[in-house]
This record gives structure tokens, C-alpha cells and sequence, in this order.
């Protein structure tokens, strides 16, 4: 189990997680024993073998993970763990948009994982099959979808679905507060949000606003880094943003977060709400993609494993990281996958 210094660390670290860039990670302690063997000597992944010592394996090599910023923080997290165990493994996790990481690194073959906010699209999994790389579709979490405004804003507390897709569409968007509701201020709204590299921002998309919708609204203050939607509407009373909940519940003092109301009454965003289904239609699965050939690398299968199993770890997907983890059945279901791929990738 974590101790309370390695939570504040970590805390600290999602707080910063809107940083990018590649990591080289040294781990924390772990909760979980992934132990074992992985997959077979040979096969695709950045390279890397088990050997024996007194009957022992030692794992060793290279993982490269790309993808959603929004499950960053929760591959960072396991791969610190898991590095604690196994030293000689190196695992390089970078925060690129789940889009963005499909594109250009994942489909490509340049990474061994992708972290996704949002199911991988047609056209990516076309992009994959091209270049010989098969994705196994596991997932890791689930997220509340959060949509902030600035601790001034005092009329906004709440907004039903409908009044966030006329202020996020493209269609004839609101220009002011006042243009949403004659009460509310007529201050112009400044808007922050993920890029349309990010699984958040597809996600949004297909939630609120409609796949066969006018679209989302491109005069907006759009990046992949979780902190600068945060800093823009701390920074601004009449601004609104939205992003993952784990960044948001670690800066509840600089932001509020909005309620939603699908028709029902409003729901805060919180672990409960999203794992009974009441935060409608902002909760939503996250994914991690190992590469099936990548497998056969003994320690990219034993990563694997070791990350799902420890998608029941309440302690760092909920307290450390701030996603609701898997039920035991949700786990024994995404190892069974996990599994039958290895076996697959090893035949």
C-alpha cells in the first residue's frame, strides 16, 4: 500500500500532469505482485527479454506508452509501481491526446501502448492494420467528465445538457453569458478545453453536442494540457473549460466544478455519481491498447497484467489518481482478454 508521503507525491505529480513529454520513471511502492512470467523471448515492442537467476526471472527493457492525458496520470502511477519490482524495465509514458497517440506513434509502431479516453475509431484501427499492429482493447477505469468555471461565477452553478451543447456547438454559439440566459451577465464567455487530438474532446463531442451535430465550436482557447484549461478559468471570472475529473479533484480550491443536469436535476461530477450511472452523460470508460505483438515481449506482458490487475485498487485509482476503479468482475473480464491476446501473440 501506499504510505502517506508516496500519495502526496503522487497527488503532486497529477497536479502537474499537464505536462507532456516523454518520462523516464522511477517507481513508488507497489500494491500488487505481478511476479511471473510474460509472454514469449521473441516478438514485437521495443525490445527487452526475461532472464533466469536461481530460478527467479528478472524482467528487463523497454515499454513506450503514448496517448490520452486523461489516462496519464493512471499509466504514470502503475508504471512507477511496477518499476519499483523490476528496475531493469524502463517505461517512457507520454501525454500526446488519445488522437494524437493513435496517429502518430501507436498505429505506427512506434509505442507499445495506447491510453485512450474514448474507443479507437475506424479509421484508426484501418491506420493500425496497415501497418501490421493490432490493438487489445482493455479497459482501466472510469472518469467524470468535468466541466469548471471560476470560483466568482455565481450563476452557473449548474447547466443542463442542452444549454452546454448551444454553448460548445458550432452553430450559432453564444458570444456572452447573457446570450444563454437573459439573468446571467452579459460578459463575454471565454472557453478553455482539450484539442481535437484528445479522446475528451471526442467524447464531449458524441456526448453533448452529437456526432451528426453542427460540431464543436473552434473560437476557443484549445491545448492538450489539463493545467492550462485549469489556469484559464482560474484565471478569468467569466470563463468555463472542461476536462478529467482526476486533474479537477486534485485543484478543487482553484476551480468549481459545474452540476449537470440531464433531465433529472443537476449531478456534481464525483467518484459515486459516475460509478451509478446518475452523471449523465459525462462518465465514461477509459482504455489503455497494448499492441498484441508487443505481447510477446516478457515484460511488456507482464505490465500488462500488472496494470489491470491493479484496476481495483482503490487506493491509487480512486484516492491517488481520482477514477472509479473496476469491480472484481469488470478486472476478471479485461485478464481474460489480456490473457487469451498473450497466448496469441506467443502462438
Amino acid at each position: 500500500m501506499t504510505d502517506h508521503s508516496e500519495s502526496a507525491t503522487r497527488r503532486a505529480f497529477v497536479t502537474a500532469a499537464g505536462t507532456a513529454g516523454v518520462l523516464g520513471l522511477a517507481g513508488c511502492t507497489s500494491n500488487t505482485d505481478s511476479g511471473g512470467s510474460g509472454g514469449g523471448s521473441n516478438g514485437g515492442g521495443s525490445g527487452g527479454s526475461g532472464t533466469t537467476d536461481s530460478g527467479s526471472q528478472q524482467l528487463s527493457g523497454t515499454i513506450d506508452i503514448a496517448g490520452s492525458s486523461t489516462v496519464f496520470p493512471l499509466a504514470t502511477a502503475f508504471a512507477e509501481m511496477f518499476q519499483k519490482q523490476h528496475s531493469k524495465v524502463n517505461i517512457n509514458v507520454q501525454s500526446t491526446g488519445s488522437g494524437g497517440g493513435f496517429a502518430n506513434f501507436f498505429c505506427p509502431g512506434e509505442t507499445d501502448f495506447n491510453n485512450a479516453s474514448r474507443p479507437i475509431k475506424e479509421e484508426e484501427m484501418q491506420q493500425c492494420e496497415k501497418n501490421g499492429v493490432e490493438p487489445v482493447e482493455l479497459t482501466v477505469a472510469t472518469d467524470a467528465l468535468t466541466v469548471i468555471v471560476n470560483n466568482d461565477n455565481d450563476w452557473a452553478e449548474s447547466l443542463t445538457v442542452e444549454q452546454l451543447k448551444e454553448i460548445w456547438s458550432a452553430d450559432s454559439p453564444p458570444t456572452t453569458w447573457a446570450d444563454v440566459n437573459s439573468d446571467w451577465p452579459d460578459e463575454e464567455i471565454e472557453l478553455f478545453g482539450p484539442s481535437d487530438a484528445s479522446g475528451t474532446y471526442d467524447y464531449f463531442l458524441e456526448a453533448v453536442i452529437g456526432e451528426d451535430g453542427p460540431g464543436h465550436r473552434q473560437d476557443y482557447s484549445a491545448t492538450e494540457q489539463d493545467r492550462t484549461i485549469m489556469q484559464g478559468v482560474q484565471g478569468s471570472e467569466y470563463a468555463m473549460g472542461y476536462l478529467g475529473f482526476a486533474y479537477y479533484s486534485q485543484n478543487t480550491d482553484a476551480v468549481k466544478a459545474v452540476a449537470i443536469d440531464n433531465g433529472d436535476g443537476p449531478v456534481e461530477p464525483s467518484l459515486e455519481t459516475a460509478k451509478s450511472g446518475e452523471y449523465t452523460p459525462l462518465a465514461r470508460p477509459l482504455f489503455t491498447y497494448p499492441a498484441k505483438s508487443s505481447l510477446a515481449e516478457d515484460h511488456v506482458a507482464a505490465f500488462a497484467r500488472y496494470f489491470v490487475e491493479n484496476t481495483t485498487n482503490r487506493e491509487v485509482v480512486a484516492n491517488d489518481v481520482g477514477y472509479v476503479p473496476l469491480s472484481e468482475d469488470e478486472k476478471a473480464e479485461q485478464m481474460e482478454k489480456l490473457e487469451a491476446a498473450i497466448e496469441e501473440a506467443n502462438a
